[in-house]
């Protein structure tokens, strides 16, 4: 499918925002049995439509060489055999997920004889406007889906056509389960003026959530009048403590930088209490050599590891999604907690410790969307945390912290149970 002429984008848009609300009415009723038929039947047609995905892919990609797009753009547009299977398996742990809607909690007797709970309910329609990986298309809606919202899904230019043959199969699901096929729209133009009109629709759009890089985020949170959940950075930080089992604290930050390096949970800088830094520092530093990762220092780094470079001062806010790495000598764990309430984004930071006090210190005085301890960064995952998928990562701190899955995708509101109770 290609890019379709629309004239009056104010208009489209509004259209589309409109359906999208009629529609999220009929999905915010549906069934559990409901929605996972949807799911299920998502799932067959991608699977049925594998053929036609990746012609769409296809020209996607020689679209992109043909611009000039760079190769790790290129890779994270491309839809192989096993991405494509990596996406129909994603739907059906989806549908696998306990449904959140209409679950109640906290439901108390209070002494006027009424009962006085919560109950978890949809947002309502979640616009997603996203860059590249066109496997996000179906990520975010059987998401969307399945915690009742509708939602609208304006992908990145260059995933124009992969993204179009993924939503056919998405509303062709919706269909076969007699569910609203307006319930999942994606925007049908690469029109830039669609992106403006959808974080300024607050009577169609509930929520955005950005997932791309950072200017198109900082952008979005700018100037929407929708709210927002985002995440800029991902400076991410390991502390390896005085009492850390160094053994332990070696394994945790290979892993926490070099099992991905382009990824929002990696660590950007480690941290290390003066004490164990000659013991820890020179090992680590070889590991490290030998990946490809370059070291960048404080001067007490570079004093043990002379191959290492001196640290800028804009070293310490640099989210380098590289095989880069700064490393800071501390005095204590109170220098090291200053350091990431001065440089951190509030998004991921671990300490390495057989000290319980320090741990707990630690957990409660970081104040990030996750806090580990004796644990890589890298587990900051809603898969990991056993949320099933997740639609991205939020440092917010209000609706939803962490990693967004179906709870995220859903608010609460106070229900009140009576027998005929009047207020006296």
């Amino acid at each position: 499918m290609t890019d379709i002429l629309i004239t009056d984008i104010a208009a489209y848009m509004t259209d589309l925002g409109q359906r999208a609300r009629v529609a999220s009415r009929a999905l915010a009723r549906a069934s559990t049995a409901q929605k996972n038929a949807a799911l299920f039947a998502i799932a067959a047609r991608l699977d049925a439509e594998r053929e036609a995905i990746t012609r769409a892919n296809r020209a996607d990609l020689d679209a992109g060489a043909a611009k000039g797009l760079d190769a790790a753009l290129l890779d994270r547009l491309e839809l192989t055999p096993g991405r494509i299977d990596a996406m129909i398996d994603g739907v059906r742990e989806v549908a696998a997920l306990p449904d959140p809607i209409g679950a109640m909690t906290d439901l108390n007797s209070r002494p006027s004889g009424i009962q006085v709970g919560r109950m978890r309910v949809p947002l309502g329609v979640v616009g997603i406007i996203y860059e590249s990986r066109p496997n996000v298309t179906a990520d975010a809606a059987v998401l969307c889906l399945k915690s009742g919202n509708a939602t609208v899904l304006r992908g990145g230019s260059e995933a124009f056509t992969s993204n179009q043959a993924i939503a056919r199969c998405i509303q062709q699901g919706l269909n076969q389960a007699g569910l609203p096929v307006d319930g999942v729209q994606v925007v049908a133009t690469t029109d830039r003026a669609a992106v403006g009109a959808m974080i300024t629709m607050p009577e169609s759009i509930d929520v955005i959530i950005p997932r791309g890089g950072k200017g198109l985020i900082e952008r979005i949170s700018r100037d929407a009048r929708v709210p927002v959940i985002k995440h800029l950075d991902g400076i991410c930080h390991v502390y390896i403590d005085t009492s850390a089992d160094l053994d332990k604290a070696f394994r945790i930050a290979m892993n926490a930088k070099t099992q991905r390096y382009g990824t929002c949970n990696t660590m950007e800088t480690l941290l290390v209490d003066a004490p164990v830094a000659a013991d820890i520092l020179p090992r680590l530093a070889a590991a490290y050599r030998e990946k490809g990762v370059e070291l960048r220092g404080c001067p007490q780094t570079c004093a043990i590891l002379p191959d290492a470079l001196p640290a800028t001062d804009a070293d310490w806010d640099t989210e380098y999604l590289a095989p880069i790495l700064s490393i800071r000598v501390v005095d204590g764990l109170d220098a090291a907690m200053d350091h990431i309430a001065r440089h951190g984004s509030a998004h991921t930071d671990a300490i390495v410790t057989e000290d319980y006090s320090r741990a707990r210190r630690f957990l409660r005085e970081v104040d990030s969307s996750s806090v580990m301890v004796n644990a890589s960064t890298r587990f900051a995952d809603g898969f990991e945390y056993g949320l099933g998928a997740e639609i991205g990562i939020s440092t917010d701190k209000f609706h939803a912290r962490g990693p967004v899955g179906l709870d995220g995708l859903t608010s609460v509101k106070f229900v009140v149970l009576g027998d005929g109770e009047v207020r006296g």
